[in-house]
């Protein structure tokens, strides 16, 4: 019977996936006269782009027979909820002047789209799958009587076509056709709409094109390219300095070390040869965050991979999201096996609990923040709220899915028990670490350890955020790659340096201290959330501002434990590098 249950979830979820991306007019062809879907989506004041509303919770004319497109999985979890729009757009038939509907707006209702026309609210619709936007209304400034709020009572749609496919729709608000809504009062108004059908010959398969142009603009791409060789460049030199410390230092080390005759006494690095491989304290929560960071690392890299294939296009409602949540719930088999595993290398004993452990380091915090900020939606009725049927299947993909395929990690890196390989004999006891000035303390090494990777993501960032949190469209999944491994490159290379200079110190506690070097690049992205807040955007109100600094605040977290996976192992095979070069009693 579980089973049977768990086969029909896993084919419900295929189902949904499948369906993504498809329209209620499957073929996406029509003959003059069909009627074409169109659906209105949501409305929300622009500056804050997560706080969105349902279409009607604003006055607008009802159609004569109201009803609510059911949502996909990735639609309900991006916020979008179709409903039937008033209008009516059949294939290639124009319209001139029609009247929409002529309603006499209440004093409650003319009070709350000034409101909305003072938060510059927008409306957002799709057409045959193609979204639209238009804003609702204006306000006039330099009356004599102060400002003056109108809204707009015309729209036009413009559509081009080729054959039996639709190519492209524009929606005009019309400027000649406004309300004065500046009084308190009741007030009469005509909404009407015009269409205009205009053929072309774009092809069907490049109508989305034109809402990926703006990522693609020469002034944008020449600011790409010099990221990415600013980045490559100082990867280059990064690589030059660890080269010569290799030459100049490290040899000379080896050289020594050769000719140490028998009264002589070791220093620096080597003296604490007996004491590097100890296994670091805490060693459960060590794996456990290990081996999250491996998981994301395989998440980030499927995400790219997926986008770089062409998978993610713009505007198709919630793709991405349920490409997340699918590829984080199958790749706990990675975090499990790799957690356990290791767990194992270092002679852990209760594996149940190291995995239970790994499974809710990066999940238990990410639940409870999603938890706080649906409520806060939720208060504020936005879209952004999950509905209990959403909430429901996601807990169902985790019990049904993602646990099964931890525990499955879990049990195989069990079997598959490995030793872990240290060229030096860890003494019974460790070595007493020498004072060491403030420069040499955690939180300045994690300052400066986390200013070069930072550097090398610094300009793409905006573009990232302005896309995540803004109104920007960003397709260079290419480009994304190449700066998350140059990212990756120097998260690697710095951790590596900065843990010779803690061994030359005699500092044998490096373990943590890596995974702290290399994590600490994600507090520079942090703090970077708090400049582009209040330098780079116009974001207000308790409901964005937690959005923003709630779900970056998990994004930052896991991104802590991605690199601070790449800078532990990247520093691991360094220091066996150098230690099995030398002669260890």
């Amino acid at each position: 019977m579980e089973e049977s249950a768990k086969f029909l979830l896993i084919s419900v979820i295929l189902m949904g996936i499948l369906s993504e991306a498809k329209s209620d007019a499957f073929t996406h062809r029509y003959e003059k006269g069909d009627p074409v879907p169109l659906y209105a989506n949501t409305v929300g004041p622009f500056r804050n782009p997560s706080e969105t509303y349902p279409y009607y919770s604003l006055p607008f004319c009802p159609p004569d027979h109201w009803e609510e497109k059911k949502g996909t999985f990735g639609e309900v979890l991006n916020g979008d909820r179709l409903v039937s729009a008033p209008y009516k757009l059949d294939f290639r038939v124009d319209r001139e002047s029609q009247v929409l509907c002529r309603k006499n707006l209440t004093r409650e209702e003319v009070s709350q789209f000034r409101t909305v026309i003072a938060q510059d609210y927008y409306l957002q619709m799709y057409y045959d799958d193609l979204p639209m936007w238009a804003f609702i209304g204006k306000i006039a400034n330099g009356s004599p009587n102060g400002s003056r709020y109108f809204i707009y009572t015309k729209v036009h749609f413009e559509i081009y076509y080729n054959g039996d496919h639709i190519i492209e729709i524009n929606l005009r608000t019309d400027p000649s056709f406004e309300t004065d809504l500046t009084e308190d009062k009741v007030i009469e108004v005509e909404f009407l709409y015009s269409v205009k059908w205009k053929e072309t010959t774009a092809p069907f398969e490049e109508r989305t094109l034109k809402y990926t142009h703006s990522a693609i603009l020469p002034r944008h791409m020449s600011i790409h390219r010099s990221s990415i060789s600013y980045s490559f460049w100082i990867v280059l030199i990064l690589v030059g300095c660890l080269v010569a410390l290799y030459v100049r230092v490290l040899r000379k080390d080896f050289n020594n070390d050769e000719e140490l005759a028998d009264n002589q006494e070791e220093a620096g690095w080597k003296v604490i040869h007996g004491d590097v491989f100890r296994y670091p304290k805490h060693k459960s929560f060590f794996v456990a965050a290990v081996g999250c960071g491996t998981q994301l690392f395989t998440v980030v890299l499927s995400i790219m991979t997926l986008g770089i294939m062409g998978v993610f296009r713009p505007y198709d409602r919630g793709v991405l999201r349920i490409a997340l949540v699918f590829t984080y719930a199958v790749t706990n088999v990675i975090s499990g096996f790799s957690a356990v595993s290791f767990y194992h290398q270092l002679e852990g004993s209760n594996w149940v609990w190291n995995l239970l452990l790994t499974g809710f380091l990066f999940g238990g915090p990410l639940f409870l923040a999603c938890c706080f900020l649906n409520a806060v939606a939720t208060i504020y009725g936005s879209t952004a709220a999950l509905p209990l049927g959403t909430i429901v299947v996601i807990f169902l993909i985790w019990l049904f899915l993602a646990f099964p395929l931890l525990l499955l990690g879990g049990i195989v890196g069990k079997i598959t028990k490995s030793k872990f390989q240290a060229p030096c004999r860890t003494t019974q006891c460790p070595r007493e670490i020498p004072a060491l000035r403030w420069y040499r303390g955690v939180l300045p090494q994690m300052a400066f350890a986390g200013l070069l990777p930072f550097s090398v993501i610094y300009i793409e960032l905006y573009y990232i955020f302005a896309s995540v949190w803004g109104h920007r469209v960003y397709t260079l999944y290419g480009v994304l790659f190449i700066c998350f491994i140059l990212l990756v490159a120097m998260t690697a290379l710095v951790s590596i340096g900065f843990t010779y200079l803690q061994l030359a110190a005699e500092d044998h506690l490096w373990w943590w201290r890596s995974f702290l070097h290399g994590g600490s690049t994600a507090l520079y992205v942090y703090a970077y959330c708090f400049f582009y807040y209040f330098e780079r955007s116009d974001m207000s109100g308790l409901m964005q501002t937690s959005f923003l600094f709630g779900y970056m605040a998990c994004i930052c977290y896991g991104l802590f434990l991605l690199l601070g996976t790449v800078g532990f192992f990247a520093s691991l095979l360094f220091v066996r590098c150098i230690y099995s070069s030398i002669k260890c009693d």
